[in-house]
């Protein structure tokens, strides 16, 4: 293996800690970590990858993952680059790369008075992340905004999939290819300053139910229709559950807060607990949201 990577030494690195890219700050390291400085390089490593028969994953901003304390074979790509990151808003159109933190390409198209994603707020991750699970809050998601998507495909092609192609539903997208590389969404002209102050308040609002900014934690579950995993969780008498370091959330019961002697097995134990807990409880099934890797 030691010449799978040769010429890519500089962005691929072996044994990489994944915990510090993961906002539960738990788990294992990668076999192999690679953030590539070009879509050409990126492309490389996939195809190297694919042929030499090892996973291949893809992380955005790590709020949604929880790698298990043996950590993770394979190699794992981060598009935290230049090249993957870029936001340009052209008229009504905005062309961000997947590796675009949600949250910054949220508020340049405020500033610039263009209304559409100011719902998705406080939300956390990268545009690719956002589109693959079509994250969406308020009665709004990012799919209903999207005009074009260009990917990776299996086979190692860049491909667009147009609006025609592509098909959004509650919290979930058709796209499966292996890399989103970026996303042109429409949008909406609107006053910058009324729409600032939507943005605020949509800030202040979500914030209030997240845990606190110093904390470790993650969100667990999708929320069924009709209702929130969170209001289950509490009515079936979780808040404040805790096994090992891993506790449910005092301000949103669907976060799971990792203490400072946490470990990814505990969090793992205590999600079955929840699961276990509000089927037995409320006759509920609760689909998990976070990725276990």
């Amino acid at each position: 293996m030691k010449s799978l990577w040769e010429g890519l030494e500089k962005v691929v690195r072996p044994q990489e800690p994944l915990a510090m890219y993961t906002w539960f700050q738990l788990g294992g390291p990668a076999e192999f970590f690679a953030e590539p400085t070009t879509v050409e390089q990126l492309q490389t490593i996939y195809a190297r990858a694919r042929d030499a028969g090892i996973p291949f994953r893809v992380l955005g901003g790590g709020s949604n993952i929880l790698v298990r304390d043996e950590g993770v074979s394979g190699v794992v790509v981060r598009l935290s680059e230049p090249a993957f990151c870029h936001i340009q808003i052209d008229g009504d159109t905005v062309r961000a790369g997947a590796g675009a933190l949600l949250s910054r390409v949220v508020t340049t198209t405020v500033r610039e008075g263009w209304a559409g994603l100011e719902n998705l707020v406080a939300i956390p991750g990268t545009i690719g992340g956002a589109l693959r699970g079509n994250t969406g809050a308020h009665g709004g998601d990012i799919g209903q905004w999207t005009q074009t998507v260009t990917v990776l495909t299996e086979d190692g092609e860049i491909r667009q999939h147009d609006r025609r192609q592509l098909v959004f539903s509650y919290r979930r997208s058709n796209i499966d290819d292996p890399v989103i590389l970026e996303a042109q969404f429409r949008l909406e002209a609107e006053d910058p300053r009324p729409l600032s102050r939507r943005l605020q308040t949509l800030w202040i609002v979500r914030k209030a139910r997240q845990p606190m900014g110093h904390q470790c934690a993650g969100l667990i579950f999708r929320d069924p229709r009709g209702t929130t995993a969170a209001d289950l969780i509490e009515q079936a008498g979780l808040r404040g559950a805790r096994i090992g370091g891993a506790v449910v959330s005092d301000r949103h019961a669907n976060f799971i807060v990792a203490e400072p002697e946490c470990t990814a097995a505990d969090v793992l134990r205590l999600i079955e607990l929840i699961r276990n807990q509000v089927s037995q409880r409320l006759g509920i099934d609760l689909e998990l949201g976070l990725e276990i890797w």
